[in-house]
C-alpha cells in the first residue's frame, strides 16, 4: 500500500529551511489547492494541554530516547519519533512528499521516506558540504530547484525525477564564514525565497557585541537577498546578531526570527540588585530576562541596532509585555545614544523570552494543520545556555494578524524537553508542517525528527 502524503502534489508556500505545504486537493496529479485564509482566533487556552508520552517505535530509540519522555501539547495531540537523524537541522519537503533534512556537522543532507511502519527510510541526497544549514524549494522558469546554504555560499541545484538533475551552480559565494578574532562566531546561514523567486539568507555575527562587525567588509550581522541567476547581491537588513529563522509570511513578507546577544550590561545609572548604581554592571538576574530575542520583518533599508541598540522592558513596556518592543542604547557600546539614536529605529514586533535561541520558523497557513493553530507561525526555540535557570526549548506558536500583517506575542505549543534535573534531553531546532497535517519536528540534542499529529 502505497504511503497516502506521497503522491499529493505540493506547492511551497514558505520556501527555505521553512518550506511550507499545502493540503492535497483531490487524486495524484491535480494541481495544489489555493490558499487557505488562516484563522485570527486566539489559540486555546493554556489550560488545554496535556502531558503527552513521546512514542519511540521499536529500533527508533537509543541514546537520548533510551529513557522515556513526556511533552507537553494541546490536548488530544500525539507525538511519536519518526526518524533518528544525527545532528538534525532544518528541514523541507520535496515536491514529490519526501523530508529533507540537514546535518551541518556531517555535511550532508540526507532524504527521508515514509515508510509502511509509521516512520521513514533515511537516503544521503548530498554530502562533503560545508556545514549546510538552509534548505528551500522554489521554482525557476517553471522547474524545481532547491537551494541549500553553506557556511561560505548559497548554492541552487536543479531538481528532477525525484532528485538532483545536474550540477550545482553557487549563486552567492564568498560569505563570512570562520573569524578567528571573533568571540562568538556564527555560521551556520538559513535561507528561504519569496513570491518573486529573490534567495534570502543570514550572514550572523562573529561575535556577542563587537561593533566592528557593522563595517566589516563584507558585513556580518545582516539579512542578504540574491536572484537567482546570481545577480543583485545586497544587504537587506542589518543590525541583525543572527538571524537564522528565517520564512515567508501569508502577505508575502519575509520574516526572521534573531538571537539577540549574551551578558548584556545594566543601561541605566540607577540602583539594580542591591548595586547603587549599576551602569554597565553584568549582572545575573538582569540578564536573565534581557534583551528579548526578536521575531520582525525584513524590510529593505531597516536597522535592528545590534549592537548599539537592544530590545528591552522599561517602566512603560514592562518583562512580558512583547509586542512592539522598544530600543534603547547598549550602556557600553552607545553611551547616551551617541553611536546610533535608537529611538529613531523601528520598535521590535514581537520579542521572545530572553535567550529562547530561536532557529526554524514557520508559517502554517494553507497547510492541514488544524484552525487556530493553521492561522500563525511555529518557532523552534533551542533553549539557553547562561540563564539562571535555563530558558527551555520547545516550539512556540504566533498568531498571524492578517488585517495589520504582523505577528502577535508567542505561546508554547511543545514542550518537555527538559529533565527532570532542569538538563536538556531534547532541543528543537524546526518544525515544518507536513502533507498529512502533522507538524514534523527536528531535534539536533536528540538526533530525531518527531511527527506530532493534533487532535482531529
Amino acid at each position: 500500500m502505497a504511503v497516502p502524503w506521497r503522491s499529493c502534489s505540493l506547492a511551497l508556500l514558505a520556501a527555505g529551511a521553512v518550506a511550507g505545504v499545502s493540503a492535497c486537493a483531490g487524486s495524484a496529479g491535480q494541481g495544489p489547492q489555493g490558499p487557505v485564509t488562516g484563522s485570527s482566533s486566539p489559540p486555546p487556552s493554556a489550560r488545554s494541554s496535556s502531558a503527552t508520552p513521546l512514542a519511540v517505535p521499536a529500533g527508533e530509540g537509543g541514546g537520548a530516547l533510551s529513557t522515556p519522555h513526556t511533552l507537553t501539547m494541546p490536548a488530544g495531540w500525539t507525538a511519536r519519533v519518526w526518524a533518528r537523524v544525527p545532528d538534525a537541522r532544518m528541514e523541507a519537503w520535496t515536491p514529490e512528499g519526501d523530508l529533507l533534512v540537514s546535518e551541518p556537522n556531517d555535511g550532508k543532507i540526507v532524504e527521508l521516506r515514509p515508510d509502511q511502519a509509521g516512520t521513514a527510510t533515511m537516503t544521503t541526497l548530498l554530502s562533503g558540504l560545508t556545514s549546510p544549514q538552509g534548505i528551500a524549494f522554489a521554482t525557476v522558469d517553471g522547474r524545481w530547484v532547491l537551494y541549500v546554504a553553506e557556511t561560505d555560499e548559497i548554492d541552487r541545484y536543479p531538481w528532477g525525477s525525484g532528485g538532483i538533475g545536474g550540477a550545482r551552480t553557487v549563486i552567492a559565494g564568498g560569505l563570512p564564514d570562520q573569524d578567528p578574532s571573533g568571540d562568538d562566531v556564527h555560521r551556520m546561514k538559513d535561507v528561504a525565497v519569496a513570491a518573486d523567486g529573490t534567495v534570502y539568507f543570514n550572514v550572523g555575527s562573529s561575535s556577542n557585541a563587537n561593533p566592528d562587525d557593522r563595517t566589516m567588509t563584507p558585513q556580518r550581522a545582516v539579512i542578504m537577498s540574491v536572484r537567482p541567476d546570481g545577480t543583485g547581491l545586497h544587504v537587506v537588513e542589518r543590525g541583525v546578531r543572527n538571524g537564522e529563522g528565517l520564512a515567508v509570511a501569508p502577505n508575502g513578507s519575509v520574516w526572521t526570527a534573531v538571537n539577540e546577544r549574551d551578558n548584556i550590561p545594566y543601561p541605566s545609572h540607577a540602583a539594580y540588585a542591591g548595586i547603587g548604581d549599576a551602569f554597565g554592571r553584568v549582572i545575573q538576574s538582569y540578564v536573565d530576562n534581557h534583551p528579548p530575542d526578536e521575531v520582525v520583518p525584513v524590510t529593505a533599508g531597516r536597522d535592528l541596532g545590534w549592537p548599539y541598540c537592544d530590545p528591552d522592558q522599561d517602566d512603560n513596556h514592562p518583562a512580558g509585555s512583547l509586542a512592539n518592543v522598544p530600543l534603547v542604547a547598549n550602556s557600553v557600546t552607545n553611551p547616551g545614544g551617541t553611536a546610533l539614536d535608537c529611538a529613531k529605529l523601528t520598535p521590535i514586533e514581537v520579542g521572545l523570552p530572553a535567550h529562547s535561541a530561536p532557529l526554524g520558523t514557520a508559517f502554517l497557513e494553507g497547510s492541514k494543520i488544524p484552525a487556530p493553530w493553521s492561522g500563525g507561525a511555529v518557532v523552534a526555540v533551542h533553549g539557553s545556555w547562561n540563564r539562571q535557570p535555563p530558558q527551555a526549548p520547545a516550539v512556540l506558536w504566533l498568531a498571524w494578524n492578517a488585517a495589520k500583517g504582523t505577528l502577535t506575542p508567542a505561546v508554547t505549543l511543545i514542550g518537555g524537553f527538559e529533565s527532570a534535573d532542569g538538563s536538556y534531553w531534547g532541543r528543537p531546532v524546526d518544525a515544518v508542517p507536513g502533507p498529512d497535517g502533522a507538524l514534523y519536528v527536528s531535534d539536533d540534542a536528540a538526533g530525531a525528527i518527531y511527527r506530532v499529529l493534533p487532535a482531529s
